[in-house]
């Protein structure tokens, strides 16, 4: 895999493969993981008479088999596993109501703890064990959620092996080595609307089918982490195997919407108050970063972090963070800045940044070696920002910053300066709309980079009103 053809050499019953001069892999910043990217050899066996356990596997299909064989009695429900269920779904009173109760107590109330002893790192434990102990990993946390599941109404679940690192594709032979994660499949019903879930395929044979992973405590249900999606994983059914590939969410689902509403006194100073509305993955790394914070004045850091990167002095005079534990709920930031000397004399003329905060720009590309690696984002995303300033009294407009408009296959950006009144008025839009940048298309993302450098840097020039 990922190496050019090396034909063995043959001698009797022997076959030797040689490669030299193996080169290793220099990191590059948002390049694939390594697993993805570097050579492997994978070797199945299949001895004569040889037991299940010590086989290859010919196909996905025989893979699949092989795991159903696994988890064969772990998912036996226990009295206490019944009652359980019967008592999470008691106030449900749809499927989907059921799933999401389902969904949140594998989350939240069994704690991730792994013990993977040689087959253990295949088998789970039986789904009773699990809820006994309220801990396990992620094949014993799926195990139990599809047991659970089977238990209320009958919703049909099963699993879905995830490899790490996007090492395993159509075009990889079945091998159990590519796997590190296990996630579950929910068959959904014609009854159950399916417009909150966007983590969804239809099956050949299954028909609509939901992803969740119930070891992602911050992703809500319905919902899959950049890291997995449009990942291929192995669908575990009673027939056996199916490589698919996960579904990739739409960019609105994932992204900062930010407004400002600011105010420029004649020495440049800029105050006022900024709201971020994240979602998705933006959503989940900030709550994920603030999961063991209980100091408020602590909570403003990831705060004081982006405005450190586009503000050269300032105060925050009042931070609140909303949402934090309602993870099927935007996260919101909510605080008040005072910047100094953010708008720069020139005799009469004061020159003002519209884009107040936040960087989309990045040197990643102003490499002097050339690029050997696709460009990996971590998700589609689409980030908006709105900044209304409002000029001090007695100056107008004298120059605005040209609107830009670049789009490509991968992303695009727009940003627009107006004036309003005595506001200035900047928009703009950030979206990633695929995964990754191909080697042939990296110049062209190097050059979108520099032109929202370029706009992040313009300035709008006033001067004092005419009387």
């Amino acid at each position: 895999m990922n190496y050019p053809e090396a034909k063995p050499a043959q001698s009797g019953n022997q076959s030797q493969w040689v490669v030299s001069e193996v080169k290793g892999i220099k990191h590059e910043g948002n390049m694939p993981p390594w697993q993805g990217v570097a050579g492997q050899m994978i070797v199945s066996f299949f001895p004569p008479g040889g037991s299940a356990q010590n086989q290859g596997f010919q196909d996905w299909k025989q893979m699949g088999i092989w795991y159903q064989g696994l988890t064969s009695g772990r998912r036996d429900a226990s009295p206490e596993l019944k009652q359980k269920v019967a008592s999470l779904t008691a106030s449900a009173s749809t499927p989907l109501e059921k799933m999401k109760a389902l969904g949140n107590f594998a989350q939240r109330d069994i704690r991730y703890v792994a013990i993977e002893l040689g087959t253990g790192g295949w088998q789970p434990h039986p789904a009773a064990e699990v809820l006994t102990h309220h801990y396990g990993d992620c094949k014993d946390k799926a195990t139990l959620m599809e047991r659970c599941c089977m238990r209320s109404a009958l919703i049909p679940t099963t699993w879905s092996l995830i490899p790490n690192g996007g090492s395993v594709t159509p075009e990889t032979p079945a091998y159990k080595g590519g796997f590190d994660h296990v996630i579950i499949a929910i068959k959904l019903s014609d009854g159950v609307t399916d417009s909150p879930l966007a983590a969804t395929m239809v099956h050949a044979k299954l028909g609509k089918i939901l992803f969740f992973d119930p070891t992602d405590e911050l992703t809500p249900f319905g919902q899959l982490s950049g890291a997995l999606q449009a990942n291929y994983g192995l669908l575990v059914t009673p027939d056996g195997g199916d490589l698919v590939k996960l579904p990739e969410l739409p960019p609105a689902m994932n992204g900062i919407q930010r407004t400002a509403k600011l105010n420029l006194s004649v020495t440049g100073t800029v105050s006022g108050e900024v709201h971020e509305t994240r979602v998705g993955d933006r959503a989940w790394s900030q709550r994920w970063a603030l999961r063991t914070v209980t100091k408020d004045a602590d909570r403003v850091k990831p705060i004081e972090s982006l405005l450190s990167n586009s503000l050269g002095t300032f105060q925050i005079t009042k931070a609140t963070v909303g949402n934090l534990q309602l993870t099927d709920q935007p996260f919101l930031y909510n605080y008040s800045v005072v910047a100094q000397n953010y708008a720069k004399s020139a005799g009469t003329l004061l020159l003002v940044r519209p884009r107040f905060i936040g960087n989309k720009s990045s040197d990643l590309l102003e490499a002097k070696e050339p690029r050997k690696y696709p460009v990996e984002f971590e998700g589609p995303s689409r980030d908006t920002d709105t900044f209304e300033i409002t000029m001090p009294a007695g100056y107008e407009v004298d120059d605005l910053p040209p609107p830009v408009n670049a789009d490509y296959s991968f992303a695009s950006y727009h940003s627009k300066t107006e004036v309003n009144g005595n506001t200035l008025k900047y928009t703009r839009t950030f979206e990633v709309k695929e995964l990754s940048v191909p080697l042939g298309k990296v110049e062209d993302l190097k050059k979108l980079y520099r032109i929202i450098a370029s706009d992040e840097r313009n300035t709008a020039v006033l001067k004092p009103a005419a009387h």
